[in-house]
């Protein structure tokens, strides 16, 4: 893509922006105390995203704990993405599309296969149909990461939601061209993500639909921030970080 062909963050104070295509992967480390807004550019996109902390890798996203600690299903603008420290990654303080998937998990290579049929990197280069899992597993190794490192993730601009009988049900159009998802980083994390298809995603054609990446300083945390007053169990996450940063000379805690 040309210069010229790029498109227009919709963060003007951005420090750092990344395209990225349908069926690709990327990761970056986002510090604690800046925002990463998502953007959806064409409408209908899906990003998969896991969260590690750089410093120990050991340290990563546990869906469980950030369900079952909000007392939520769904994911949106107020929840927090907790570690398997009780720790917060980071805090959803903006989502236009009301609803972040936390439950769908990513295709794998069969899946793909049996939905929208084969293509290889080999005989179709760019045109091919990669699979999240895989997708996902290329981007972790490149930190020494594996198979059973691959945690529950999230699915940023997806929704998945049960029906009278309990069913789960992927919702279609859920996310619009322009729709975006801003996640500020309370403590340094390495962030992995996907923009492979989700699995249940029934379109007969393979959705390759690309998203941008923006990071921005975010501004401090205030004493009545949604994230951390949403419920006690984001107020002890929140003191969990601030005794985490003590130890490594960070500043970034509620009220600074």
């Amino acid at each position: 893509m040309s210069q010229s062909q790029q498109p227009q963050s919709r963060v003007a104070d951005a420090i750092y922006e990344e395209h990225i295509p349908g069926a690709s992967h990327w990761s970056l480390v986002v510090p604690a105390g800046h925002l990463l807004t998502v953007t959806d550019l064409e409408g209908g996109a899906n990003a998969s995203m896991l969260f590690y902390n750089p410093n120990n890798l050991l340290e990563r996203y546990n869906a469980p704990d950030t369900l079952k600690g909000q007392h939520t299903f769904k994911l949106t603008q107020g929840h927090c993405l907790y570690s398997d420290m009780g720790r917060i990654f980071c805090s959803i303080v903006s989502d236009d599309t009301g609803w972040v998937d936390s439950v769908g998990g990513v295709a794998n290579k069969q899946k793909v296969l049996d939905k929208w049929g084969a293509r290889d990197y080999q005989g179709d280069h760019n045109n091919w149909l990669q699979n999240g899992y895989d997708s996902l597993l290329v981007e972790v190794a490149k930190y020494g990461l594996g198979k059973r490192d691959l945690a529950a993730n999230i699915n940023i601009f997806s929704k998945v939601a049960s029906d009278d009988q309990g069913d789960l049900n992927f919702v279609e159009q859920h996310s619009k061209a322009g729709d975006s998802v801003g996640l500020r980083f309370e403590m340094d994390t390495l962030v992995i993500i996907s923009t492979c298809p989700h699995p249940m995603n029934p379109s007969s054609e393979y959705p390759n639909l690309p998203v941008l990446l923006s990071v921005s300083k975010a501004a401090p945390v205030a004493d009545d921030d949604l994230c951390v007053n949403l419920c006690g169990e984001n107020s002890r996450g929140f003191e969990n970080n601030r005794r985490y940063q003590c130890q490594h000379g960070h500043t970034h805690t509620v009220g600074a």
